[in-house]
């Protein structure tokens, strides 16, 4: 399963209000509230942000990955969303993230996470996606670039 299945137009912020990655983080698992399917908001937000303390999910080239495992939710789920100013995310290269996925799954399976997590990894080692995300006008132009992902 892949972005491109697992993202849609309610699961975007093209914008996001934020001022700092705890912030950003509870906008984006509120995305995944609407939907739903996150049963419990309160632990699901403690698993995240316990998993940030544990160890920043600020990666490179401006992409930050928030993540956890959790009995709140029963399959995997993905938000994105761009933050246009950049934020602190305690990054791999100093620079602040603008481009940030939440990935939640449940605790007791592992395949799919890892699978989601490496897709967009790789993806983003390509500076053309990064430039495509910054472009992009729309959330149906963000789901567009999220299909060319392999």
């Amino acid at each position: 399963m892949g972005l491109d299945e697992l993202l849609t137009e309610q699961l975007i912020a093209e914008n996001l209000q934020g001022k700092n990655k705890y912030q950003v983080i509870e906008e984006l698992l509120d995305l995944l509230v609407k939907t739903g399917k996150i049963e419990d908001r309160d632990t699901c937000l403690h698993d995240l942000i316990e998993r940030e303390q544990y160890l920043s999910t600020g990666l490179e080239n401006g992409l930050a990955v928030p993540h956890a495992k959790t009995v709140a939710c029963r399959e995997l789920l993905v938000s994105f969303g761009i933050s246009r100013e950049g934020l602190d995310f305690d990054s791999l290269d100093g620079k602040p993230a603008h481009f940030i996925f939440l990935v939640v799954s449940p605790r007791d399976t592992s395949g799919p996470h890892i699978k989601i997590l490496a897709q967009i990894t790789r993806n983003f080692r390509e500076n053309e996606t990064v430039q495509k995300l910054k472009e992009a006008k729309s959330k149906q132009e963000i789901l567009d670039i999220f299909k060319t992902f392999k």
